[in-house]
């Protein structure tokens, strides 16, 4: 049973004529905790008890007390280098001070907008000791730990359903100090509570404003932020489902989720980039971020609306710009390692130069050895992956609601342009999306050995393989090599998903179809069509993207026919082992 609220407000000025910040008489703390309880279980309670004038001067006044001693114990603390016993005690008392007057001002403002005003003064306070409960030395003790997950509540409860407040704290937090910003030491804490209570604080204060997205998206301190919330998402990806950690990480989604809604990805991926860095990590969590979402949306709901394809249409022009800067530092590293075996290959599928002296007839035979080895190469391999299947998605749901992307798209971008004709139609230098899609799987190729059946097998040199359009395995493969060019870490699944990208943007594009026959593109894809177990399916895959590419056209298909013929001339006697 409740107690009246006449009552809670006597027994609050009885606790408040004897507690001083200082003194933390148990008794009294525990008449303000009794308070508390009784708050959370009663909105008229926290109005009727809000609505007593003598309330808001007691609250002020313990705020101001409890941060100028706590503040004052902490700079003594750090002067004097060390913690007597008798200190110890006073900070505890201390703490136990805070996180109960934390827990009463949470309690009384939560879900009462005329309360929330009232005790919106003491923010500055609240926040100054936030400040000091997630130092680093402060974070390291438990108890801490929950005083600053308290004060964070209190936070979040002042401002929660309020637009003005919201506003006032947001604008606030978007221009502290660099050293002031609460909300990216509350995001480093280890605690998931604490990184639940500071996550749902962030959503509920962008949400509904496009201005505080921005901010978010825009500010130095906002990019900054963005960058811890990454930081806790890979922190919490492991994290049980339905625990506070999977809630954090959900709630942390949903941000994203509203920035990518509101067309803020462009912003946020070039405030992510490092001059002179091909690709930094925060981009790369935020494409498989972004990855993650545009496959959900394709799947939970049929149809695309006009949000939908103005989000795709902004989002694929940095998604192109990002693949062609990532496939040419990509292209120049493998040809690099490579060295005369990775020379560009001619329409008529001969190297432009010859191979090294003295080198096999195979650059991943066991005496080759790498160049030089690039160590950025499997993190710009990894973002591809991503970047690729980002535009693989787009690229089929605007050709499947064609119609409904014409209707959408601004007339700046013309009459007959859709996010997969732009994919298909930027180029630079006449080399575009859909050559360096070509050059990529030639290199990789070379350049990583297919595994089949658990062992490294051999890929041809720039031609097709008597077997390779038609057998995926053979009767004694080859060794393993001791020395191969790359162990396969951050590659796995590239070369699936370019060509699969390529089997999209051919698909019925007869411009296309001619672009990757003239740069010799049908015989890398027919050297695909094997098993590799570094890239699941991608024998059906390629399969797939050479049937596009043949499909009513002619040319392609005498080019196709008359390799195949000349690998039957060529093909060993049935008692020779093929080796693809």
């Amino acid at each position: 049973m409740s107690v009246p609220s006449s009552s809670l407000g006597a027994r609050f000025q009885q606790a408040c004529a004897g507690l001083g910040a200082i003194n933390s008489d148990p008794a009294l703390l525990h008449d303000l905790d009794f308070i508390s309880q009784e708050l959370a279980r009663s909105k008229s309670a926290r109005i009727q008890l809000g609505s007593h004038d003598f309330v808001w001067p007691e609250i002020r006044k313990l705020w101001k007390d409890v941060a100028r001693i706590q503040l004052t114990f902490w700079d003594a603390d750090d002067s004097d280098g060390g913690e007597s016993e008798g200190e110890r005690l006073k900070q505890q008392g201390l703490q136990l001070h805070c996180s109960t007057l934390a827990k009463f001002t949470r309690n009384l403002v939560a879900g009462v907008p005329d309360n929330q005003d009232r005790a919106f003064e003491n923010e500055p306070e609240i926040r100054r000791l936030l400040h000091y409960y997630t130092s680093w030395s402060a974070m390291e003790d438990k108890q801490s730990m929950g005083v600053a997950r308290v004060l964070a509540q209190a936070v979040a409860n002042l401002v929660t359903e309020n637009e003005n407040r919201l506003s006032d704290i947001w604008n606030t937090y978007m221009r502290l100090p660099e050293d002031q910003v609460v909300l990216i030491r509350l995001l480093a804490s280890p605690d998931d509570r604490t990184q639940l209570t500071v996550l749902i604080f962030i959503l509920n204060c962008i949400h509904g404003s496009r201005d505080r997205i921005k901010m978010l998206t825009r500010t130095k301190n906002g990019v900054r932020i963005c960058i811890s919330l990454l930081d806790s998402m890979v922190r919490l990806y492991d994290a049980d489902e339905g625990s506070e950690g999977g809630q954090a990480f959900d709630v942390g989604y949903s941000i994203f989720t509203t920035i990518m809604e509101e067309n803020l990805v462009p912003e946020l991926w070039k405030n992510f980039s490092n001059t002179g860095e091909i690709i930094t990590p925060y981009q790369t969590t935020l494409l498989k971020l972004v990855d993650s979402y545009l496959q959900s949306q394709c799947l939970s709901s049929p149809g695309v609306n006009a949000q939908t394809i103005k989000m795709h249409n902004k989002l694929g022009k940095v998604l192109a710009n990002t693949f062609l800067g990532l496939s040419a530092y990509g292209r120049q590293a493998l040809q690099r390692s490579l060295g005369p075996a990775g020379s560009p290959v001619s329409p008529e599928g001969n190297h432009s130069s010859s191979p090294r002296p003295g080198a096999k007839s195979h650059p991943l035979s066991p005496s080759f050895l790498p160049a030089e080895l690039d160590i950025l190469l499997p993190k710009v391999c990894e973002a591809l992956v991503l970047v690729t299947q980002c535009i693989t998605t787009i690229s089929l749901q605007s050709e499947e609601y064609r119609t409904d992307y014409l209707e959408c798209s601004p007339a700046s971008d013309g009459p007959d342009i859709v996010p997969k004709d732009y994919f298909n139609e930027i180029t630079e230098g006449g080399q575009g999306i859909i050559e360096d899609i070509i050059d990529l799987l030639y290199l990789l190729d070379l350049f990583l050995p297919r595994i089949n059946f658990g062992k490294s097998v051999s890929s041809p040199h720039g031609s097709l393989s008597p077997s390779a359009a038609s057998s995926t395995s053979s009767s004694s493969p080859p060794k393993q090599s001791k020395t191969t060019s790359a162990d396969g870490a951050g590659f796995s699944y590239l070369k699936r998903d370019l060509v699969r990208l390529l089997g999209v943007l051919c698909h019925k594009d007869r411009t296309v179809q001619d672009r990757v026959r003239n740069k010799n593109g049908l015989t890398v894809v027919m050297n695909l069509c094997v098993i590799d177990e570094r890239n699941p399916y991608m024998r059906e895959h390629a399969i797939f993207t050479l049937h596009n590419l043949l499909e009513d056209n002619t040319e392609n298909q005498e080019v196709v026919n008359s390799i195949t013929l000349s690998s039957t001339r060529e093909s060993p006697s049935p008692s020779t082992p093929n080796v693809v």
